[in-house]
């Protein structure tokens, strides 16, 4: 089969969706397909290379507006590829446009992986052609039941929705060093909050700083991001800089150890822009339980509140504070919602599932 992944960036710019491709067209390679990823590059010049058997097409950018890379040689160079497939990953404009008028594959699948969220101006100029786009596509994967219900968009077209989760490889975190676990705890103590992502408006860290202002605990955050000077000063402002500790990016090879290291994970994201909240995933199948956000998406569908661990309001440093407090006090309970996520990882959040997923939509797609 010849699949074409098409989106703004790809390897090694490092984002949720870009890993998420990598990961999926890597797989497809292995399974025997040729695949082919459509994306921009940082620069104004075009360039073809071969990523782990994967064909990396990055079309010269031309510029970037509110976060989408414009590029007149993406449409140009989509209209000489014939694949079997072609695999959209929403939002992305300029692809989908591109796809729409210039697009020669025969089945198109799209990944909606989130609403437009903070783009409203663009979203208005859009949104006709959004609509053309969705109809024109021959299936739509959402990443969890809840985001069909909450998505304006989703639910309109949900006849044409499968469900089909995102996944990692769960082999990397099913277990750590020793060593390194055993230092971790060592250096920062107990008990261990851990945050993992990039540090970015939607994620709501703020309300996390404040729900442990009082707490006997401390918070390890993983990641940088454009909020990361913000949130260092609010955490020097509440008195933290003794229990918080920001520590920048962390190796893949060393990102277990931490996970493995902590009591209790916590994504405290505030906005929809939080889609899924696959770290949670990381943090599971690490054998953690979760403290995340309900925001009508797929945190609230990977954590299951009260079985993996607690689901609380958004924006909330109280409840917060006391789903934090009740996990922290109560060690059976937490171990057994460890036991019980890391079950859940493995039973629905696997590379492989999700890979094989999506290839049985393809084979239903194309009436294989």
């Amino acid at each position: 089969m010849r699949i074409l992944h098409i989106y703004k960036d790809y390897y090694p710019v490092v984002g949720g969706i870009e890993n998420h491709i990598k990961m999926l067209a890597e797989s497809q390679v292995q399974g025997g397909h040729s695949v082919t990823v459509l994306v921009t590059h940082p620069m104004a010049r075009t360039c073809v290379e071969e990523i782990n058997g994967v064909r990396v097409i990055k079309a010269a950018r031309l510029a970037t507006v509110a976060s989408a890379p414009l590029s007149i040689s993406l449409p140009l160079i989509l209209r000489h590829q014939y694949p079997d497939i072609a695999h959209l990953h929403f939002p992305y404009p300029v692809g989908e446009l591109s796809q729409l008028v210039c697009g020669r594959a025969p089945r198109v699948v799209i990944t909606y992986h989130s609403d437009v969220v903070r783009q409203e101006g663009i979203l208005r100029i859009y949104r006709p052609l959004l609509w053309r786009v969705l109809h024109r596509a021959d299936r739509i994967i959402a990443t969890s039941s809840n985001y069909i219900e909450s998505s304006p968009y989703l639910s309109r077209v949900r006849a044409k929705c499968t469900v089909i989760p995102l996944g990692i490889d769960l082999e990397r975190f099913l277990q750590a060093d020793a060593g390194q676990v055993e230092r971790i705890r060592g250096e920062y103590g107990t008990p261990l909050l851990l945050f993992v992502g990039k540090l970015r408006y939607y994620k709501g860290l703020q309300y996390l700083l404040a729900a442990i202002s009082g707490m006997p605990c401390k918070l390890l955050v993983v990641g940088s991001g454009p909020m990361e000077a913000e949130w260092r000063q609010l955490a020097t402002s509440l008195g933290l800089t003794d229990k918080v500790f920001f520590l920048g990016h962390v190796s893949d090879a060393r990102l277990p150890a931490y996970y493995h290291a902590s009591d209790l994970f916590v994504l405290p994201a505030c906005e929809r822009s939080e889609a899924f909240g696959a770290v949670q995933i990381e943090a599971m199948a690490s054998g953690l339980p979760v403290v995340c956000t309900e925001l009508g998406t797929g945190t609230s569908f990977v954590n299951v509140h009260e079985q993996t661990g607690l689901v609380v309001p958004p924006r909330d440093s109280a409840a917060l504070t006391a789903g934090i407090r009740w996990l922290l006090r109560d060690e059976r309970r937490r171990r057994q919602m460890g036991e019980l996520a890391r079950e859940r990882a493995v039973q629905e959040f696997s590379l492989q599932t999700m890979a094989d997923r999506i290839a049985g939509l393809y084979s239903k797609v194309l009436d294989f």
